[in-house]
Formats: structure tokens, C-alpha cells, sequence
């Protein structure tokens, strides 16, 4: 496998890992706070959370972790039946799936519509979308963690040369 796969393969799981421990905190902590706040409250903030998680240094670190995988996969299917290739090519398909198709198909939508609810919609749209988004939230979270552990493997068994 090439010399720049290292590097890579750590990169990705670095930045691949503070993105699904971003959603795994969603899932554990931050949605279950704002549900239990009065649903305009909730929305509100949910609202403002939306606006203020399209940064920089969010969306780099979002769609460079991706742009890494995608380089994972592409050195990984090449590199079949190499050692690790299967691992690695796993979990950068499935960080792909996860954490940026999932994202892109399923919770931006939702943020979206949310974004355009009124106040007056609070009651009905807001446990909604927090069951929806929620069910979608944990299964990119899943898939990232799977990927994680799949490039960490795919790292260690390209690294022993097994």
C-alpha cells in the first residue's frame, strides 16, 4: 500500500471520530435536553443550534473527514487483496454511508424543514422532528463508530503487516 496511506488512514480516523462523537453526544445528551424544555423553547434552540453549526472549522472538518475516506476507499479497493484492504475499505464505506450520507439524506433535511416551522407549529413539529432526526442521528452514529473501529483495525493490520 502506498507510504501516504498512514498519515491518511490517521487523519481520517482523527477527524472521522470528533465528527461521530459530535452525533454521539446529540444522542446522549443534547436532544434529550432540549425535548424535555417546552417544545418552542426546544425548537428555538434546536433553531439556533442549525444556524450555528455551519462554520468553518465544522464544515471542514465535516466534509474533510469525508474527503479522506473517499481517498481510503479508493487506496483500499486498489490495493486489494493487501493486507488490511478489506478493513479499510469497510470502514470508509461505512463512515461514507453514515456520518455523510445519512447526514446529507435524512437530518439536513429535517434541520430544513425545521427551520422553517413557525412558533405557533412548536407543539406538533418539534416532537416530530426530534423523533425523526433522532432515529436518523443515531444511525449515522452507529455506522461512524463501526467505521472508526474498521479504519483502526484496517491501520493496525496494515501497520503488522499481517
Amino acid at each position: 500500500m502506498p507510504e501516504l496511506l498512514q498519515p491518511l488512514l490517521v487523519a481520517a480516523i482523527v477527524s472521522g471520530a470528533l465528527i461521530t462523537g459530535l452525533l454521539f453526544a446529540f444522542s446522549l445528551v443534547v436532544m434529550r435536553a432540549l425535548s424535555e424544555l417546552p417544545a418552542d423553547a426546544g425548537m428555538r434552540t434546536m433553531q439556533r443550534i442549525n444556524v450555528l453549526i455551519v462554520n468553518p472549522l465544522f464544515m471542514v472538518l465535516f466534509f474533510g473527514s469525508s474527503a479522506l475516506c473517499l481517498a481510503v476507499a479508493v487506496i483500499a479497493a486498489r490495493s486489494l487483496p493487501a493486507t488490511g484492504a478489506w478493513l479499510l475499505l469497510a470502514g470508509a464505506i461505512a463512515y461514507l454511508l453514515g456520518p455523510l450520507l445519512t447526514t446529507m439524506v435524512f437530518n439536513v433535511p429535517l434541520n430544513n424543514q425545521l427551520a422553517s416551522a413557525a412558533p405557533h407549529e412548536a407543539p406538533t413539529q418539534w416532537p416530530r422532528y426530534v423523533s425523526a432526526w433522532l432515529r436518523w442521528n443515531h444511525v449515522r452514529t452507529a455506522l461512524g463508530t463501526v467505521a472508526i473501529a474498521l479504519l483502526a483495525c484496517g491501520l493496525a493490520a496494515t501497520a503488522r503487516g499481517l
